[in-house]
């Protein structure tokens, strides 16, 4: 029988995410016909890495990201996620799971009618975080994406790249172990992409894991990090320091 410690040292070299043989087909039809989105997908992701997941419309990419989220559940296979078995995750433990998980969209997603620091203070508040903690660390996670002196400012009066930098300080405050950024950069110029990304590479270096799905080619080709490259449903390349295959 393993000893307790050699359970954590088993335990503390897995992959923080690990996809084994996940299907996902979505049904059509009242026959239960399904259109396949994700097949056989296997995928391991450790600790503090950098990740692109790129291909085109349709390859799954938003699947993945769903599934990883607990908002779909496979057809087959299995999903670890942090140590949790999110096929098993019972609907009342989700919340909780997902505090380990923070989210940026294309869209920004901001509350509209609140002001900067609300945005990013709702976060701490979902969890029941004290008063005065979040007085603490709403203010530190501004400072870090460089917003400090906009705390007041309504999302309006901020350009694209200001939002989708309240975006992260938002997804970043509960200090969750992955960021899943789903297109940051796609309704950005490029100083504000770039921005956001030597954001996000400055994030990773404190030991955040980062999943970014994006279909610019550019960035994915000057960064050179892990490339994972989809298409139909399946994974037809990762590249440790990658590039953004063109498709036939």
């Amino acid at each position: 029988m393993r000893s307790t410690a050699a359970k954590k040292r088993v335990n503390a070299n897995a992959p923080i995410i690990s996809l084994e043989h996940v299907s996902k087909a979505y049904t059509v039809d009242t026959g239960g016909k399904g259109i396949p989105a994700l097949n056989d997908v296997n995928l391991h992701i450790n600790k503090g890495e950098f990740v692109f997941i790129v291909g085109d419309s349709g390859s799954g990419k938003s699947t993945l990201i769903k599934l990883l989220l607990r908002e779909l559940l496979p057809t087959s296979g299995r999903i670890v996620v942090n140590g949790t078995d999110v096929v098993r995750l019972r609907r009342r433990q989700i919340p909780k799971f997902r505090r380990n998980m923070g989210v940026v969209f294309q869209d920004f997603r901001l509350l509209k009618d609140r002001n900067v620091y609300e945005n990013v203070a709702f976060a701490q508040r979902i969890i029941q975080m004290p008063g005065r903690e979040i007085r603490k660390n709403v203010p530190s996670m501004l400072s870090t994406v460089g917003l400090a002196g906009k705390y007041k400012a309504r999302p309006k009066q901020l350009s694209g790249g200001e939002q989708q930098r309240v975006a992260l300080a938002r997804a970043l405050v509960n200090k969750p172990l992955i960021l899943l950024a789903d297109e940051p950069t796609g309704n950005l110029d490029p100083k504000n992409s770039w921005e956001i990304m030597n954001l996000l590479e400055k994030i990773n270096s404190n030991g955040t894991t980062i999943l970014v799905v994006t279909h610019n080619r550019e960035i994915v080709n000057a960064m050179q990090k892990r490339v994972i490259t989809m298409k139909k449903g399946v994974i037809v390349s990762d590249e440790e320091k990658g590039g953004y295959i063109d498709e036939d």
